[in-house]
């Protein structure tokens, strides 16, 4: 069969997405390669949060002509958030291409790389047989970037059964109705829409039974999940019934979820951080700006003073949560005031980590037509700056580990140094220490001996000479 390489550019859902295609071709008999030179087909899973994500995946496809000149019946493809944006529209960057798969039909993803690969067959042939004065048939590549009733159903049980892993993601959700002016998402997503309670819950059990012993859970924004497909219960909006009835699930030891939007944290959401321990001490809460006249220009519904509280309420739910938080600066019509409004409120939350971006201008977003565009240099400027303040923040939570004990779950072997070992503390900070395959997907203690700029160092409290003895 047919082998496939697959390159994921953005965020965590389409990690989980590129999983889940992973997974359809494998169970059709294609084999996954890690080079895009030994394969038959290379699918792109693009992003479109960022103009520069754009770029960088419609280059690449540009270079793989050359490995096409090669590889005459190399099949290419798009899928993903890029896209569902631009749809046939990719063909005049790329002509190349054989199929455009856009965010509903990833499911779909299999059938379609087996018909292109048929074209491609098809096509040779005819130029092997055809006569000298024969019409060349034009390339038509495979698009589908429609919408499809219930797609958000088709988004489960994605891990390949031989994958050995700790931790999974699971999408509880797709698309987004919020409609933030610099935000391209709900254009590429659709509207939200939930899975049911019951499929993810299963899926859970799954996982499970494969050896997982954390999930994440992925939506859009995530904690608004079923919103308005399903009821609340006991004043419980859905999303905590869901975390609930996955604290219930035997086997599963941590639950996390990504990403939520400040003004999903109800009291009941607030509330779980103190009273469900598999749910892990750390809130990823998007700040996206300080400056309450920026966050109304972002069609943000809260205001500064809220987003102070919350992380107050949260802390006092559950002393010691981790909060990070992604942070856009240089957004149009930001002036030197409402940057320092972002600065101070920044150093204040003394946040665990942030994503810092530029603002970057997205067609078909309202923020794309604002006046008030800056200079790049002032963006620069202004990046380099703020993550000045939260990386001497997250460094002294790190620093504040050092000679604590911290449960680790173990993930395997580190990214950077394969001879040693990876795992998250439940405040999501990674930790290396040394130790072998025995410690693989348990969870543990570690004696927490050093700290760098990201990183936590120590080792396995299981020994007599333990240094940080309980």
């Amino acid at each position: 069969m047919p082998s496939v390489f697959i390159k994921t550019y953005g965020c965590q859902m389409n990690e989980r997405d590129s999983e889940q295609v992973a997974r359809d071709l494998q169970d059709r008999g294609h084999t996954l390669v890690s080079h895009e030179r030994d394969a038959d087909v290379i699918l792109l899973n693009t992003c479109s949060v960022r103009e520069m994500a754009e770029k960088k995946a419609i280059g690449k496809m540009g270079m793989l002509r050359k490995l096409r000149r090669e590889k005459p019946k190399l099949v290419l493809g798009y899928m993903g958030c890029m896209a569902q944006r631009l749809g046939e529209n990719l063909q005049k960057d790329s002509p190349h291409v054989d199929l455009v798969v856009g965010t509903q039909k990833f499911h779909r993803v299999a059938d379609y790389v087996e018909e292109a690969l048929r074209k491609r067959e098809e096509a040779l042939h005819l130029e092997d047989t055809a006569d000298l004065g024969s019409a060349i048939q034009p390339h038509i590549p495979i698009v589908d970037v429609y919408p499809e009733e219930g797609s958000q159903n088709t988004i489960r049980d994605h891990l390949p059964e031989k994958k050995k892993e700790a931790t999974s993601f699971i999408s509880i959700m797709q698309g987004c109705n919020m409609h933030c002016t610099f935000c391209i998402v709900p254009t590429t997503r659709g509207p939200e829409r939930g899975r049911p309670i019951e499929g993810i819950v299963t899926e859970a059990r799954t996982l499970v039974g494969r050896g997982i012993r954390e999930v994440t859970l992925l939506g859009q924004i995530v904690n608004l999940y079923g919103r308005h497909e399903f009821p609340k219960v006991d004043g419980k909006s859905p999303f905590v019934q869901l975390l609930e009835a996955l604290h219930e699930v035997e086997g599963l030891d941590r639950i996390r979820f990504t990403s939520p939007h400040p003004m999903g944290f109800r009291k009941d959401l607030v509330e779980c951080f103190g009273r469900l321990p598999k749910l892990m001490e750390h809130v990823h809460l998007p700040l996206q700006s300080g400056s309450d006249r920026i966050l109304k220009a972002m069609h943000r519904p809260y205001t500064a003073d809220a987003y102070r509280k919350l992380v107050a309420d949260l802390r006092t739910s559950r002393p010691g949560i981790a909060v990070s938080t992604d942070i856009i600066v240089g957004f149009p019509g930001e002036t030197e005031e409402d940057y320092q409004a972002t600065r101070d409120l920044a150093a204040e939350m003394e946040f665990d980590g942030a994503f810092i971006f530029r603002y970057s201008k997205r067609g078909d977003t309202p923020a794309a037509e604002m006046d008030g565009q800056l200079p790049e240099e002032v963006k620069e400027d202004r990046n380099q700056d703020l993550l000045s303040v939260v990386n001497a923040s997250a460094s002294l939570h790190l620093e504040a580990c050092v000679g604590t004990r911290q449960e680790v779950l173990c993930e395997g072997p580190s990214r950077n140094d394969p001879a040693r070992l990876s795992g998250r503390t439940r405040t999501n900070k990674i930790v290396i220490f040394e130790g072998g395959s025995r410690f693989h997907g348990q969870i543990f203690d570690v004696a927490i001996t050093s700290a760098s700029a990201s990183t936590l160092y120590g080792d396995p409290a299981i020994h007599e000479s333990d240094p940080f003895p309980a």
